[in-house]
């Protein structure tokens, strides 16, 4: 007795890109994953305004993760050395030390970039 196995290649395809098929729920997962590692490695609240979805792309499905932060491109790239001044007000008002602080302008020293979504990314594999 012999049985004979056809595959359909063009099926095959279809059915691992259908929404809600295999290849999405696991794309969700990694998605997902490297979102919450995302969330856990931004710095101050910036972790509150990470979000990802899964779209159609121009290959199929992508997960995207994003950060709407709106300081989040000075975390990726970092900045160099700069003055503050104020905008509005006459001066700019922090807290140093436990007291509150007024001055002018401030020089600020710069920051280091911190790519907390590219590692993320590369955790979350």
């Amino acid at each position: 007795m012999s049985v004979e196995v056809r595959i359909d290649p063009g099926r095959i395809v279809r059915l691992l890109r259908l929404r809600g098929g295999i290849a999405e729920r696991g794309l969700r997962r990694r998605t997902e994953r490297v979102a919450n590692l995302a969330e856990r490695k931004a710095p101050g609240s910036m972790g509150d305004y990470v979000a990802w979805k899964i779209e159609q792309g121009p290959n199929g499905l992508q997960g995207v993760v994003t950060c709407d932060h709106p300081a989040v491109r000075f975390v990726l790239d970092g900045t160099r050395p700069h003055v503050i001044r104020p905008r509005r007000a006459k001066a700019l008002r922090f807290d140093m030390g436990g007291r509150m602080v007024f001055a002018t302008k401030v020089n600020h020293p710069g920051t280091r970039a911190n790519n907390f979504l590219g590692e993320a990314l590369r955790e979350g594999r």
